[in-house]
């Protein structure tokens, strides 16, 4: 990944590939400018102050996600200038918000693919700046080659005809002995390299990522940061009777793992319990899914793998909460032992559920998993799955659902996922909706009204909630896997949707200010 580092540099005697400047929509006289951020002044002048002038002509706007490069003035060690939009100028005595500063510096790191060193001059007007500058570039310069032929074989850092990541990114204007802007990227870079972890795993085939292969990656990454881990396979499901994901697990040749992470802190007076939708692949089983629907189904385990990340980046930062991460991996497969439409399963909890659709396969996995996770009495428990094309109906592409037992909670969630800028909307769980999921031969069946499907597997979900616990589900099937262009940040492919979100909420549980 790409070096941060912290610089008090002059921007024109710095030795880099390229300055990064920030620019931004202003107004003057009644019209439409192009105004130069803070950062940008000694580049600028340079210019002769003519630098906005320069860049207009060339199509620059300001506007977000917009990348305008031109050569550097002279005298300049860097031979090039990069200016990326930051959207619309600021209010009187108020800054760049983070989120425009994160997606500035992730459209910077992903044009300087190649460079090994780059100098951003981006507003930062305080630590907390310079970490969503860090972290933007790390998710920004992300680039996913493990199946590239780079000449010898495949898997090397830099693809055949590619261009490796930017090598390095110094923040002009950090402070590199000033212990919060160190903190704030030594947090970016936890964060960012966990959240990437995540991306990893969604975008890993599922020939090379089954159950069985996703439990070992958590095993191997709970050693090395000293987490706890348990796994459950086949047998030990069957022994303890996880009806739900083993009837999913049922049709595959590839057997199901319950995975158990639990960081925990000396300090810690908190509980958080984590679950995560780990269908490594979803064919639909017996319901199979039509034709052009199957395609990116290897990412219906990118919930558990924003679970797992997030309980790694807790331990990292050494959060003074505990949190458990429960990872319901199976594949969903059709064959002549897969669960049929029709049948009952037992599940963890005792409950029977008759199968209408084995398509709605991801409910079944997490109930059990739900279960388990209430049997620890945690605090709260959050759920995270790419569980219904409904969700993308009802909030398109790039945000995700929060359901919850709890208005408060949704809300201390909702403000969670909005401080670090991952689009989220609080969703309603209509009692109404409840009465169509009743059976007459199970306990409830795991299909229910056709209008309000995401609802109602939220409605499903709740039933597998211990008594009195708080909860909350996040339907993240829209943003959880980018099938169009990059934007921002965020790479074509797998996005670790919801892994900031968890950390976030991990945080404020252990510094006291959960809302």
């Amino acid at each position: 990944m790409t070096a941060l580092t912290l610089s008090t540099a002059a921007a024109p005697g710095l030795r880099a590939d390229a300055i990064v400047i920030g620019v931004a929509k202003g107004s003057a006289a009644g019209r439409q400018s192009l105004i130069m951020a803070p950062g940008a002044e000694a580049v600028d002048k340079a210019y002769d102050g003519k630098l906005a002038g320069v860049l207009e002509t060339l199509g620059a706007s300001g506007a977000e996600g917009e990348v305008t490069k031109l050569p550097a003035p002279a005298g300049f060690k860097a031979p090039l200038v990069v200016a990326v939009g930051l959207g619309a100028e600021p209010g009187k005595d108020a800054g760049y918000d983070g989120e425009a500063l994160r997606k500035a510096a992730g459209v910077a790191a992903r044009a300087l693919a190649g460079a090994k060193k780059a100098a951003f001059a981006l507003p930062l007007a305080d630590a907390a700046d310079a970490g969503v500058v860090g972290e933007g570039v790390l998710l920004g310069g992300y680039s996913f080659d493990a199946y590239k032929d780079n000449g010898a074989g495949g898997g090397g850092k830099k693809a055949k005809n590619g261009k490796a990541p930017l090598g390095e990114a110094a923040l002009l204007g950090g402070k590199p002995r000033d212990k919060a802007y160190k903190a704030a990227l030594e947090r970016a870079a936890a964060v960012a390299e966990e959240l990437n972890r995540a991306r990893d795993l969604v975008n890993t085939p599922p020939n090379d990522l089954n159950p069985e292969a996703f439990a070992a990656i958590a095993q191997a990454a709970a050693k090395e940061h000293g987490i706890k881990v348990q796994v459950l396979d086949e047998k030990a499901l069957a022994k303890g009777g996880y009806g739900g994901i083993l009837g999913v697990g049922a049709g595959s040749a590839s057997t199901p793992r319950l995975v158990k992470l639990s960081y925990t802190s000396a300090k810690a007076t908190k509980s958080l319990a984590f679950v995560g939708k780990g269908i490594t692949y979803d064919s639909g089983g017996i319901s199979l899914k039509p034709a052009g629907h199957n395609e990116t189904m290897k990412c219906d385990m990118a919930g558990a793998a924003a679970v797992f990340a997030a309980v790694v980046a807790a331990a990292r930062l050494g959060l003074e909460v505990n949190v458990t991460g429960w990872l319901a991996l199976a594949e969903n497969m059709p064959s002549g032992s897969a669960t049929r439409p029709g049948d009952v399963l037992r599940m963890y909890s005792g409950k029977t559920v008759e199968v209408l659709n084995t398509d709605a396969e991801g409910r079944l996995v997490l109930a059990d998993a739900l279960w388990a996770a209430s049997a620890e009495n945690p605090d709260a428990i959050v759920d995270v799955a790419t569980l219904t094309g409904a969700m993308m109906l009802a909030l398109g592409s790039r945000t995700y659902g929060i359901m919850a037992n709890d208005d408060a909670f949704r809300a201390a969630l909702h403000e969670a996922a909005e401080e670090v800028g991952e689009p989220a909307w609080p969703m309603p769980l209509p009692e109404h909706l409840r009465k169509g999921m009743e059976s007459a031969t199970a306990d409830i069946a795991n299909m229910g009204e056709r209008m309000g499907g995401g609802l109602v597997a939220g409605l499903f979900l709740r039933e597998f909630v211990g008594e009195g616990i708080t909860w909350a589900h996040l339907d993240i099937a829209g943003p959880a896997f980018n099938e169009g262009g990059p934007f921002g940040y965020t790479p074509k492919g797998g996005t670790g949707t919801a892994v900031r979100t968890l950390v976030r909420l991990a945080e404020r549980v252990a510094f006291g200010d959960l809302g």
